[in-house]
């Protein structure tokens, strides 16, 4: 049996996050606990004139890089949210992104988890309760952890998460993911 299709979205379109970086580490312990292997969706990686040609416009079925966005989408089973605290919230490109999906088809019924992280004290607290009101109105199953990571560059080295709680606390977290879709 293959195992679940698991996409992992780094939630800002800034080059060189650090939310990239810790998807990365996110992306090892799925890889090496449970033998998953996920896609990557950079928020930072979306078509150009994503803003004028695809949000809320008729026409973005037609967009062919947005197109291929959709069917990644549509194709996963399992969406993972690492969430940035921009301004007490989540970045609006994940706003603007949930909202150019197919509604309500591409989040009705899948599963979603987050992670949230910061490098002040709240490690996204009221970003991912903010996301989760936007998951629960499009009908998402989502995953009750929620793993916050306060002052997250001060446990960064380079590319690597170094913390050993915070590397505890995502293994957690992809053992819980793992059990809501088996």
């Amino acid at each position: 049996m293959e195992g679940p299709r698991v996409g992992l979205v780094c939630s800002t379109s800034r080059q060189g996050s650090t939310s990239m970086k810790l998807l990365r580490c996110y992306e090892q312990i799925l890889h090496q606990r449970h033998g998953v292997f996920s896609e990557v969706l950079d928020l930072a990686q979306l078509p150009v004139d994503f803003l004028m040609a695809v949000l809320y416009q008729p026409t973005k079925a037609s967009h062919p890089e947005w197109q291929q966005w959709q069917e990644k989408v549509d194709s996963l089973d399992v969406l993972v949210f690492v969430i940035p605290e921009y301004n007490g919230s989540y970045p609006g490109i994940l706003k603007a992104f949930v909202d150019a999906l197919a509604y309500p088809r591409s989040l009705y019924n899948k599963k979603t988890a987050m992670i949230g992280l910061s490098d002040g004290t709240q490690g996204a607290a009221l970003a991912m309760a903010h996301f989760a009101d936007v998951l629960n109105y499009a009908g998402s199953v989502t995953l009750p952890l929620r793993p916050r990571l306060i002052q997250i560059n001060r446990y960064m080295e380079g590319d690597q998460l170094t913390h050993e709680p915070y590397l505890r606390l995502l293994e957690q977290h992809a053992d819980s993911l793992m059990a809501l879709v088996r």
